[in-house]
């Protein structure tokens, strides 16, 4: 990638630190479906999803700065009022963003693997914070994950499944790639070199 052009504030600071949930009718202007993207990048699925989806709410955390502010210019760019880019640690604030059961769906698009055993503990799909998407869901909502790396995906899906989701095609099954789904900018690089990805789709019951 080369050198980004960032805006001078973070993305979405009036929605970090809050003591509750925000109004989100008052948030979008309007009311919908409600998403959430887990370390969205430069924002490649998020504004294509968005774009496709209009009438889904579609919130997009990203931890690392320039990463954030350039998905919040590519979105502003582009005009899209259904999605809201926060720079921010999802694991300090996705439980202070959202009420139990107000997601319809969590997308967590090729997350970093943490190759070293001692770093595997910042991974973001530890058992509690598996625990915590599981009640943000609501009943028959859907944890979208997509990996290139086997063995973390396997522990994700059991980390996931042991939260209390369910796979519909049996524990431990990837999915096949839906000719519909929206890929992300690394799976489209993946797709043009048929490198493997592993994917699920996981719901609550």
């Amino acid at each position: 990638m080369g050198r980004l052009t960032l805006l001078p504030d973070p993305a979405g600071q009036e929605l970090v630190g809050l003591p509750c949930p925000p109004d989100w009718d008052q948030v979008f202007g309007f009311s919908g479906p409600l998403e959430l993207e887990l370390g969205c990048g430069t924002g490649g699925f998020a504004l294509e999803y968005a774009r496709c989806f209009p009438k889904i709410r579609y919130v997009a955390l990203e931890r690392r700065r320039k990463f954030a502010r350039e998905a919040e210019r590519r979105a502003r760019a582009r005009g899209l009022r259904n999605l809201r880019v926060i720079e921010a640690d999802a694991r300090a604030e996705v439980a202070r963003l959202f009420h139990p059961g107000s997601l319809r769906a969590v997308h967590l698009q090729f997350p970093d693997p943490w190759w070293k055993r001692s770093q595997q503990k910042r991974a973001l799909l530890q058992p509690e914070f598996c625990q915590l998407l599981v009640e943000l869901l609501e009943p028959g909502g859907v944890v979208d994950l997509r990996t290139d790396v086997e063995d973390r995906a396997h522990h994700m899906l059991d980390s996931l499944q042991t939260a209390g989701l369910v796979n519909p095609l049996g524990p431990g099954v990837f999915h096949p790639a839906d000719p519909d789904e929206i890929p992300s900018t690394r799976e489209r690089r993946y797709l043009l070199t048929a490198r493997p990805v592993f994917r699920a789709k996981l719901r609550k019951p």
